[in-house]
């Protein structure tokens, strides 16, 4: 997985940064996860193809999450888009959106579809053969969820000494990579495990933002590869983190703790502070494995 952050920061953008979007490469697909102001320009500068676009989610209807929206679905027509594009988000955003495009004339030419989000409970809402995504539900001021993206584990990996000892013809390839035995033909079984290898282990991505402690997602995100979790505020100021239902640095460690997640990034800082490594330091009191978000910085995993 390569996750590249396009802003990953709280409240309204400035020059120097951006509210809330980031890129998810799995497997040569690519998924946008909100899509504040200013998301087309950061795509751009980082040199990611809309046209791999397919899969827009946004976690809620709060304007640094999603108003850069429109535009890219405009800018999408522009460029003679053809491919369906599918938009993930809570209930109301079809309403918001078709609205725009309707009293600007701006309809698209390319298949629009709008997957609203209204369940309190976490919820299939993607799957191919290679990837599923499931809702995290949230607690915001409004309907939030997070994102989880896993891996489908992939096909074994012929052992080919193994395979050409048996002289298996190659006709047995593809069954034996998707994991079953072979009988010769003076009737022995060979069993799989002889001839592949383990795959390589599913990875697995966790967002979360923007949310209140919230100890109710810790069995949805368990043992997840990397955790994206919203560190609005320091410790500091942990009264304004409980009026705004945000969370502080500290809190989201304590979350990576209790759900023994391998990574964790943080990101959607307050624009108070002027050292966003004060958030590093504060989370590394709880949980050790801890990285900072920030624009235009890329992470592979």
């Amino acid at each position: 997985m390569k996750l590249t952050i396009l802003g990953c920061y709280a409240a309204t953008p400035r020059t120097f940064t951006n509210p809330t979007s980031q890129i998810l490469e799995i497997k040569n697909r690519l998924f946008l996860i909100d899509c504040g102001e200013g998301t087309q320009v950061q795509l751009r500068k980082n040199k990611i193809r809309f046209s791999k676009i397919n899969h827009i989610f946004i976690s809620h209807l709060h304007g640094d999450h999603f108003f850069g929206l429109v535009g890219l679905v405009s800018t999408f027509t522009l460029l003679n888009r053809v491919t369906e594009l599918h938009i993930y988000g809570p209930k109301g955003i079809q309403e918001i959106i078709k609205l725009q495009l309707r009293l600007s004339n701006s309809w698209t030419n390319y298949g629009l579809f709008f997957h609203e989000l209204e369940s309190l409970e976490s919820e299939v809402i993607f799957e191919d053969e290679k990837v599923l995504v499931k809702t995290i539900p949230l607690k915001h001021r409004v309907y939030t969820n997070g994102f989880l993206f896993q891996e489908k584990i992939g096909e074994r990996k012929l052992n080919l000494d193994a395979v050409q000892n048996y002289e298996i013809d190659t006709c047995y390839y593809q069954k034996i990579k998707n994991g079953k035995d072979i009988t010769l033909e003076d009737g022995r079984v060979i069993e799989n495990d002889k001839l592949t290898f383990d795959p390589i282990p599913a990875k697995s991505y966790a967002f979360c933002s923007d949310t209140a402690y919230h100890e109710s997602i810790l069995p949805i995100i368990e043992n997840v590869d990397v955790l994206y979790h919203e560190s609005t505020f320091l410790q500091s100021e942990e009264n304004l983190a409980k009026k705004t239902l945000h969370s502080t640095a500290k809190e989201a460690a304590m979350i990576a703790l209790k759900s023994n997640v391998k990574q964790l990034i943080l990101g959607h800082y307050s624009t108070r502070y002027q050292n966003i490594e004060l958030f590093k330091e504060e989370a590394e009191t709880i949980f050790p494995e801890v990285l900072l978000a920030d624009d235009g910085k890329s992470f592979e995993f």
